[in-house]
């Protein structure tokens, strides 16, 4: 059955290939970017099937004038798929409050801004899927992603909330979670790093700047493939709340969830004996 997929951050990465994925499988795409030159140079000129519109997520003026510009060509949105954002890496101490406040003004309130304006037309029609595109840094911390992660963390638990505020109305939210993908997002258009170096850091932001370089082009990640599954995951009745995507990203999962089992057991005595007056 065709469906109308609004994707934010559609010009490159896994969002350009959900959106050529959806396009080839017969369904309308609604793709959006910062530049709509790159949306049309990387799909097309706007067709029976594709509107390319410029979005800055961070902007919630914009963020209802795409989704009004979405319902008036296509009729609604069936999928939303919250794929816009960036990585801000570096030591936290080396991070500034105006890093984290544009950190989470597109990972975070960017998902806030689109997801608002488009759940009015999706519960009207009493349908719908959310993907929000999280990270395992959603799942876990790692030294010199603290804004990144965070960000993520945030997302995570919005996305949790949302799913059973909105299951009522017949609607899916599916976090996706991916592990390292061979996209572009080690590459200097994805990232950006703390400017205020501290000297007692020195040597392991220069050896997890080398080890980025070094993986950048060589993830195991197929975001081709990845675009696939979510094609898949938005004909399912019952769709996952969390979609691990990747080797990587399972055992990663799965490594945190027993750390936390054995904390809460080593624990538990101390946390139960909290209860009572």
């Amino acid at each position: 059955m065709q469906k109308t997929w609004f994707i934010t951050g559609a010009s490159r990465g896994l969002g350009l290939s959900l959106a050529k994925a959806a396009l080839a499988a017969g369904h309308k795409v609604v793709a959006t970017g910062r530049q709509r030159k790159s949306l049309t140079q990387a799909l097309d000129e706007d067709g029976d099937q594709l509107l390319c519109l410029p979005l800055d997520v961070s902007d919630a003026g914009q963020a209802e004038a795409a989704v009004h510009a979405a319902t008036a060509r296509f009729g609604g949105i069936d999928v939303l798929v919250n794929n816009a954002g960036y990585g801000h890496l570096g030591f936290f101490e080396e991070t500034s409050a105006e890093d984290a406040r544009v950190q989470f003004a597109t990972n975070l309130f960017g998902v806030l801004n689109v997801t608002r304006a488009a759940l009015p037309t999706m519960r009207t029609a009493r349908q719908g899927r959310i993907f929000n595109v999280s990270s395992v840094g959603g799942l876990l911390g790692m030294e010199n992603i603290s804004l990144y992660s965070s960000s993520k963390f945030a997302l995570e638990g919005f996305s949790e909330c949302l799913a059973q505020e909105i299951a009522p109305f017949g609607m899916f939210v599916t976090i996706i979670e991916p592990g390292p993908f061979r996209t572009d997002f080690l590459t200097p258009e994805s990232l950006r790093f703390g400017a205020n170096p501290v000297a007692d850091y020195a040597d392991r932001r220069a050896a997890l700047r080398a080890s980025f370089e070094e993986r950048n082009g060589l993830q195991p990640g197929n975001p081709e493939k990845l675009a696939l599954a979510m094609l898949q995951l938005a004909e399912e009745a019952q769709p996952p709340l969390r979609f691990l995507a990747g080797k990587w990203a399972i055992e990663a999962a799965d490594a945190k969830l027993a750390g936390m089992r054995e904390e809460i057991n080593r624990w538990r005595e101390l946390s139960l004996g909290t209860d009572g007056f």
